[in-house]
């Protein structure tokens, strides 16, 4: 019962061994939160079904193991991938200076150069930060990326980061177009300027 489906889109999440990549998927598509959540082993994969302004896309959101002995499957796990969601610990600065060497990868093995990137500062909810807010948001701008700093176990930007990484992808027709060409798709019209659904908190790039 897919009709009023416009898109299936390929969502990748990607970082550091611990950030919360898990947590986040597991927010996002189950509402749930686990504590004691176990690290993945090689790679995790959920769908969802989102509606963002009018038009309803069904998301394929994989994710990956974190560590080294995993990155056999890189190839095959970029390939296709429409939108990327890049985190970090907020209060693991080794997590935040390694977002390089995960840009590089990116940089390597995707197959596309308008893929969509969304920087994301986990575990907001903590006390101990060792990165500010600012930070995130440099090195977003400086790689032309959306940036939400969230927390997984209070929800706080959860949605919003998929929902703003959606819409943009929606908004760059060259990305999901081709799949439709023959369906007679037709987006629905929204309204000028950008009243995201998240009032703001999105830093849109």
């Amino acid at each position: 019962m897919d009709e009023d489906v416009l898109t299936t889109l390929k969502i990748l999440i990607i970082g550091e061994s611990g950030v919360g990549k898990s947590s986040l998927l597991l927010r996002f598509t189950d509402d749930t939160f686990d504590p004691e959540l176990a690290a993945t082993i090689g790679v995790d994969f959920k769908v969802k079904t989102i509606s963002v302004d009018g038009n309803k896309a069904k998301l394929a959101i994989w994710d990956t193991a974190g560590q080294e002995r995993f990155r056999t499957l890189t190839p095959s796990y970029y390939r296709g991938a429409q939108g990327v969601i890049l985190v970090y610990d907020v209060t693991r600065r080794d997590t935040f200076v390694k977002l390089d060497n995960w840009l590089n990868e990116l940089e390597t093995y995707c197959t596309r150069n308008d893929i969509v990137n969304m920087l994301v500062g986990n575990k907001i909810d903590k006390e101990n930060r060792e990165v500010d807010r600012n930070e995130g948001l440099k090195f977003a701008r400086k790689h032309s990326m959306l940036f939400i700093e969230a927390s997984a176990k209070t929800c706080d930007g959860v949605q919003c980061a998929f929902e703003e990484l959606v819409e943009k992808i929606i908004q760059t027709p060259g990305l999901w177009e081709s799949e439709n060409q023959n369906k007679g798709v037709k987006l629905s019209h929204r309204e000028e300027g950008h009243g995201g659904a998240c009032g703001g908190y999105c830093s849109v790039l």
